[in-house]
């Protein structure tokens, strides 16, 4: 509007020139001539240079309105609002009489954002023109001051084709549905003439779109006969910005020759739509568009970023590379392609060929520096910011993209130096501060922000629930609850933010006010129910989570992989026929989804369909590390480690959790061929892996359990950083490999270094000391356990069993009696210390004042072990009649209480009955064996012994065991020569019996002794001792037992 009476205003002055013969005014039209051109060439600068130059060369200078006019123009698009002052002062006494000055000096004003001056110009006029208000108005929707336009328009007696116009883009740039209802409003109150004005319909169009209202829209361009591609263009922009992309492109092919403006709306259509079909849809219409909007900039920008978004870089590059002028719009396109397709460091490359970025490059290379969050990226980002011209710190999407990057690349300090330094901070800049403490672990922090904002909107809300779902504090709910109170309730209708509280009031445990919000909200969306799916899965609610699952319609991939996390966590049939059953309906898009792929086999796996798993995974063209750990973690959970090494050797670069696994499985096997495969694989893993804890204990864990102890010390005392867990995990494996004494030792050193201990610590340190058996040691080690320790179940019960086997009944008993809630746990534990000690009535007697409901199967076994053990064999005989339930280790220690006693065919019969309806149980033939050899029965055990090794052939260890038993027996009963050959036997074979160990502890220090030891120093004298003990000993008539 203003550059048409700038036109108008122009034509005029030539006119007139043309009949004048003054100097001052021809040379006047000269400067307004070349001023134009400058102006409509974009050579601002020189505007401004031409109209400074006249000035000084004109002592009494007289400006036309024109000169004026464009002078002001130049200010204008420079945003030079002090220039633009001082030509303001310069004509201030005529700006009142001349509408060409005053109208140019408010858009001047709005443009650059000084409302106020605006206005203020505005109020003092009288005698306002429908072209003074179209200028406030334009002013207000250039400064996102909508409402200010609306209502100015109310004010307005007669409002004309420009003012309505402005109006309808007024009430789009508001997009609420009282916005629509006043277009509606005007609509019917303005001449019907103005109804085909091919301004103002594009505009209703377009109000409507924006307003999210589709049909009304629709209805309103059907209507229309005579459809112009101005009316194209806001349909199918409106169905773009309404997220209708696939309707934007059947409007598209409606239209007969399109303009550059329609193809490049049809472009972002496909760019939303990002799939291949839309990619299809490019490459078809690339075919039509004519060549001559190959070179329109606007245009090959939408294509570029179209390309990218659906994944085409390489004909994006091709298209960019055959630009001969390449704009910054065009740079940018490409630059954030790049970035959105992960090759961030192609847009960092190609940022360095363009000589003077501007703002919205600026904010696209931060953009991806930010993704990288490398060191690299962190000097780039300091180093463009040092250069940024000082104009630049008023854009404050630039800074805040430049915060945004800089906490994302860890240079916190930096980010607040910029931040604080700033004179205009605006919610995005402290959205992107409070973004960038929470992903540096520093909610604390976030929160605190959140208190020195005045006006909070649903980014800073949105944001600072975030925050307390990252807050590891007592204090979370009472935050949240404070917070919520600021919080305007049309906030709830908000499913981001909602979302966001969602998770939030999850963390914290508030499960029931989560649920009331959720049911409250009018629109559920995916999110919304994802954030409590996860809260469920987080709480080992998976029931609820699958429930909540089956209330969804339309799943999303996020949505589905909770589901799948839901499952894996539930372990039932119910989860494995769901997870089936949603992988046969899962839309073939999401399989090339990695991570719900990797969920999925997770699923599978904890729910005992390896096949399918294993069928999925090797159909997966692209596997990923996490596939590898899914399954591999799988079958380790499955018993199948083996599977689980076997795959680890097909990876090529396995990271830090593939190792984890690897480790994990090893150890379960505990075998020297997985010892071996640990090495080999420790020979090529990167050194840095050793700072992972988690690998560490993996590691540690899994060679204590080979039986490596010096090598799992070598890497203990490697890590710089030692864990509690380090400590736990060396002190079981020292227990588990008979090195009870070193268990005591670490517990030492923590102590000494005032290291933190838990319960597991103390656990396993009772454990050792039940191992050593020594009274004095235990005694001593006892009284470092802290007295709050003692409420603890599960060390109450190993302190029974230690003084059990210490031969301390009367403190077990203490001990047992000091539990305030039994459990069958500690009633067991004080049963078999019973038992240990030959007290065996007082375990039958503490076993029949048990409920029925709390007597296990270990219950069961340890009453019968104390009976054995105390001949109570009647006793025996009724519990184990008694017993609804005799599993295979029940009747074996039924079976070694009779045979203790030599009722051998008594025990027979219990194995003749179990092996109706069971296979041979080992340990039944092992209680017979050593009961025949108790009583030196040759024939009985002879017998047994036959019998086990057609029975267990493999078991090798076992067998050897029995050999030795057999041994024995021939020996006690006077058969040394059968005894000799047997032995001789077992000494040329492969197999060696395992060697025992016992301890015992001398001046306060433990001392560890196996058969035939020479570990310690003073071994020689010690065997010299005992050969003379034994020679005294037979002297004075004892008989030596030669089994």
């Amino acid at each position: 509007m203003l550059t048409k009476l700038s036109n108008y205003h122009l034509t005029s002055l030539i006119i007139f020139l043309r009949t004048s013969t003054s100097t001052n005014v021809r040379s006047d039209f000269d400067l307004v001539k070349q001023m134009k051109f400058y102006n409509d060439n974009q050579q601002f600068n020189k505007v401004l240079q031409l109209f400074d130059d006249y000035k000084k060369n004109n002592k009494t200078p007289t400006f036309s309105s024109i000169t004026i006019t464009q002078a002001l123009k130049a200010c204008t698009q420079l945003r030079d609002i002090q220039y633009g002052k001082s030509i303001h002062r310069l004509v201030s006494e005529r700006v009142q009489e001349d509408y060409y000055i005053f109208s140019s000096l408010i858009h001047m004003y709005m443009q650059c954002g000084d409302m106020t001056n605006a206005e203020t110009l505005f109020a003092k006029i009288t005698n306002k023109t429908l072209p003074v208000y179209g200028a406030m108005m334009k002013g207000y929707l250039k400064n996102n001051q909508a409402q200010k336009a609306i209502d100015l328009f109310s004010t307005i007696e007669k409002p004309g084709e420009v003012t309505v116009n402005l109006f309808f883009n007024a009430c789009a740039q508001l997009g609420t549905h009282e916005a629509l209802d006043l277009v509606k409003n005007v609509l019917k109150q303005i001449p019907k003439s103005f109804h085909g004005n091919s301004y103002i319909r594009p505009s209703l169009i377009d109000a409507s779109m924006k307003c999210k209202n589709i049909k009304y829209a629709e209805s309103v361009f059907n209507r229309i006969t005579g459809k112009t591609l101005a009316m194209y263009g806001a349909m199918i922009k409106g169905y773009v910005s309404n997220n209708e992309a696939r309707k934007a492109i059947e409007l598209f092919n409606e239209v007969k020759q399109p303009d550059e403006i329609l193809f490049n709306v049809l472009f972002n259509a496909c760019a939303q739509l990002r799939t291949d079909e839309a990619l299809n849809t490019i490459y078809r219409i690339l075919k039509q568009m004519p060549k001559p909007f190959h070179s329109n900039p606007l245009v090959v920008t939408s294509l570029v970023d179209a390309l990218m978004k659906c994944g085409d870089t390489n004909r994006a590059e091709s298209i960019f590379g055959q630009a001969t002028n390449k704009t910054q719009s065009m740079y940018g396109a490409m630059m954030k392609g790049y970035i959105e397709n992960n090759q961030v460091n192609q847009a960092i490359n190609l940022f360095k060929e363009i000589k003077n970025p501007n703002d919205v490059i600026l904010i696209i290379l931060f953009n991806g520096c930010a993704r990288l969050k490398t060191k690299e990226a962190l000097d780039l980002t300091r180093k463009v910011s040092r250069q940024m011209p000082t104009s630049c710190d008023s854009n404050s999407r630039l800074i805040t993209s430049l915060l945004d990057a800089l906490m994302k690349c860890g240079d916190i300090q930096q980010a607040e130096k910029i931040f604080h330094t700033s004179r205009i901070k605006v919610s995005a800049m402290y959205g992107a501060m409070m973004k960038g403490y929470i992903e540096n672990n520093d909610a604390k922090k976030a929160i605190d922000l959140f208190y020195k904002i005045k006006q909070h909107d649903a980014i800073v809300f949105n944001l600072v629930f975030s925050a307390c779902t990252r807050l590891e504090s007592s204090e979370k709910s009472y935050l949240i609850e404070t917070i919520l109170k600021q919080m305007p309730v049309s906030y709830y209708s908000n499913p981001l933010l909602v979302t966001s509280l969602l998770n939030a009031l999850m963390s914290c445990n508030d499960v029931d006010q989560a649920e009331a919000i959720f049911n409250q909200s009018v629109n559920k969306t995916l999110s919304m129910y994802g954030a409590l799916m996860k809260g469920y899965i987080r709480k080992n609610e998976a029931e609820k989570a699958i429930g909540l699952f089956e209330q969804v319609n339309d799943p999303d991939e996020i949505v589905l992989n909770l589901l799948f996390n839901a499952c894996a966590q539930d372990r039932t049939s119910k989860a494995l026929s769901l997870v089936q059953n949603m992988f046969q309906k899962m839309p073939k898009s999401f399989h090339s989804n990695l991570l719900l792929i990797t969920s999925l086999l997770d699923a599978l796996m904890k729910c005992g369909d390896v096949n399918q798993a294993q069928s999925i995974f090797d159909q997966s063209k692209n596997k990923t590390l996490p596939m590898y750990g899914a399954m591999m973690k799988g079958f380790v959970f499955n018993e199948l480690p083996s599977k689980a090494i076997d795959l680890f050797d097909k990876i090529h670069e396995p990271d830090e959790i593939n190792f984890t696994i690897f480790f994990n499985a090893c150890g379960l096997l505990g075998t020297n061929v997985e010892l071996n495969r640990m090495k080999d694989a420790l020979n090529r893993m990167p050194e840095s892996f050793l700072s992972n804890d988690y690998l560490v204990h993996s590691l540690i864990d899994s060679l204590m359990n080979c039986g490596d102890t010096q090598c799992a010390e070598a890497y203990f005392h490697k890590a710089t950083k030692k864990t509690l867990s380090m400590y736990v995990i060396m002190m079981n494996g020292y227990n588990n490999n008979e090195f009870p004494s070193k268990t005591l030792h670490l517990f030492d050193q923590m102590i000494d270094h005032d290291l933190e201990r838990d319960n597991v610590t103390y656990l396993r340190l009772i454990k050792a000391l039940s191992m050593i058996g020594d009274y004095s040691t235990a005694q001593s080690y006892v009284t470092n356990v802290p007295h709050e320790f003692f409420g603890n179940k599960f060390i109450s019960s190993a302190l029974i069993d230690m003084w059990g086997r210490v031969g301390k009944v009367d403190h077990a008993k203490q001990v047992f009696e000091q539990v305030r809630d039994k459990d069958s746990c500690v009633y067991t534990t004080m049963i078999n210390s019973y038992g240990l000690n030959g007290c065996g009535s007082e375990a039958v007697d503490l076993y029949r004042k048990m409920s029925r409901q709390s007597v296990s199967e270990v219950t069961n076994i340890c009453v019968l072990n104390a009976c054995s053990h105390s001949r109570l064999v009647d006793e025996a005989r009724t519990i184990f009649e008694n017993i609804s339930i005799k599993t295979e280790r029940i009747y074996s220690a039924m079976i070694d209480c009779l045979c203790r006693a030599s009722y051998f065919e008594e025990a027979q019969f219990l194995i003749d009955e179990h092996e109706r309806s069971n296979p041979p149980f080992l340990t039944m033939y092992m209680a017979m064996l050593s009961g025949a050899r108790n009583v030196r029965n040759v024939d009985l055990s002879e017998k047994i012994h036959d019998r086990m090794k057609k029975l267990f052939p493999k078991s090798t260890e076992s067998l050897t065991a029995a050999t030795v038993l057999l041994a024995n027996t021939y020996g006690s009963a006077g058969e040394s020569v059968k005894a000799a050959a047997l032995r001789e036997h077992l000494h040329q074979s492969d197999v060696k019996k395992k060697i025992g160990a016992s301890w015992t502890t001398i001046n306060g220090q433990v001392f560890k002794f196996q058969a035939h030891d020479v570990a310690h120093p003073r071994s020689a004298e010690i065997y010299s001792e005992t050969k003379k003990i034994s020679k005294e000993l037979v002297e004075h008539g004892h008989v030596y037992d030669s089994s």
